[in-house]
């Protein structure tokens, strides 16, 4: 019978109780998406980073070298010459070395020049097909062949850039050699190739110059021949090329070494100032809810106060009359935090779709996280202590005044 009359109670409110459900879903929707959307980018940031101590590049961003080398969602500070970086790689503190090559995509997805070694590094494995073996051979990434369309044996041209409106190189085309499996990692939005696939495409354009132009490339080409990469992945044998080659790369040579796990870091401090913002702004949307639920229920309980008396009068007690009252507040708190959390799986998927379309970098992760029980249990609290002070008058109401006054 509480639930009965206190749900009754509730719709006899719809205006006040649809304000006080509004103010909380709003609170707890704005936290839900946070707590949803920051577990998700540092879980993606961190598996795509994991086992990578250093990334060598052309000079400039550190943080653009990181974001283009390794979640590759930024355009590439430059190319560097591969002898320079394999000078590096032959340093006794260096474990691997990984090149890169980039400069095309298909349909706006990265094609990628690499070895085995970055197949080995993600730990990826083939759903269909194989790894490349010739040149033109390409790997896809599992997002890479569902959104595309393409499988095994199929046959496509690269466009120059990293936008899906550059300059198509229909003169040749790779082949699909295979498809990897789901890795939630960035390898699932990438097309893989070999370092020479890379060079070979490009090569075949510059032959596209005038004569003169060609001939005097060649004649360079035989005086000094360099091979250029874009960047490469480095993993050292112990923290000891971590404390000296980083320093000594960037002040000695022409090439720029960057620390993920110092520039990831940098990038969420910064990331952090905006979410601890928006997290202050929805704890106070919440405590406004819970003021809404206060003042709806203390203007509820001096107009009901002769319905409280006669209630009184005919046996029932104050403290059950307090629990429906009560019941009130957390059925309110009940139904915003519900609310609050479809809502913010509503956003989660309309932020999935615009990342998945810009940087082809999903966030779909929709379980219960552990900070959203916290909040739960917040949001209770606060409708509790709502209704709980202004509830606690029924102890001081006068039942023959009260009757007598009406």
């Amino acid at each position: 019978m509480l639930l009965k009359i206190s749900w009754k109670n509730i719709l006899n409110k719809k205006l006040n109780s649809f304000l006080c459900v509004l103010l909380m879903t709003l609170g707890i929707a704005i936290i839900s998406l946070l707590l949803l959307l920051g577990k998700q980018l540092q879980d993606k940031f961190a598996k795509n980073i994991s086992g990578i101590d250093m990334v060598v590049g052309a000079k400039g961003s550190p943080l653009q070298l990181i974001l283009s080398s390794v979640y590759q969602i930024d355009n590439p500070t430059g190319n560097v010459f591969l002898s320079d970086v394999q000078e590096i790689a032959q340093n006794p503190l260096v474990k691997e070395m990984i090149p890169l090559s980039m400069g095309d995509n298909y349909q706006s997805y990265r094609i990628v020049g690499t070895n085995k070694k970055y197949f080995e590094h993600f730990k990826a494995q083939f759903a269909t097909g194989v790894m490349f073996k010739q040149d033109l051979e390409a790997v896809l990434g599992a997002q890479v062949a569902l959104n595309t369309g393409l499988k095994v044996g199929d046959t496509f041209s690269s466009s120059h850039g990293l936008d899906a409106e550059g300059e198509v190189h229909g003169e040749t085309k790779y082949k699909v050699a295979g498809v990897l499996e789901f890795n939630n990692s960035v390898i699932d939005n990438l097309v893989l190739t070999s370092l020479n696939s890379v060079w070979n495409i490009h090569e075949h354009k510059e032959a596209e110059h005038t004569e003169e132009e060609h001939k005097a490339h060649e004649a360079e080409e035989a005086d000094m021949p360099k091979r250029e990469i874009t960047s490469a992945l480095i993993k050292f044998r112990s923290p000891m090329g971590l404390m000296s080659m980083p320093r000594n790369i960037n002040q000695n040579s022409k090439l720029q070494a960057a620390l993920p796990s110092i520039e990831v870091n940098r990038l969420f401090e910064l990331l952090g100032i905006g979410i601890d913002g928006l997290q202050i702004l929805a704890a106070v949307i919440i405590l406004i809810s819970g003021i809404s639920v206060f003042v709806s229920l203390y203007n509820s309980l001096k107009e009901r106060k002769y319905e409280m008396a006669l209630m009184l009068s005919m046996g029932a007690s104050r403290t059950r009359l307090f629990l429906m009252l009560l019941l009130e507040g957390v059925l309110l708190a009940l139904f915003g935090f519900v609310a609050g959390v479809v809502l913010s799986r509503v956003g989660i998927v309309l932020i999935s779709n615009q990342l998945n379309k810009k940087f082809h970098f999903d966030v779909n992760q929709m379980n219960l996280q552990t900070g959203e029980i916290y909040l739960f249990v917040g949001a209770l609290a606060i409708g509790i202590l709502a209704a709980a002070l202004p509830s606690i008058n029924i102890y001081r109401l006068n039942i023959s005044r009260t009757l007598a006054e009406e």
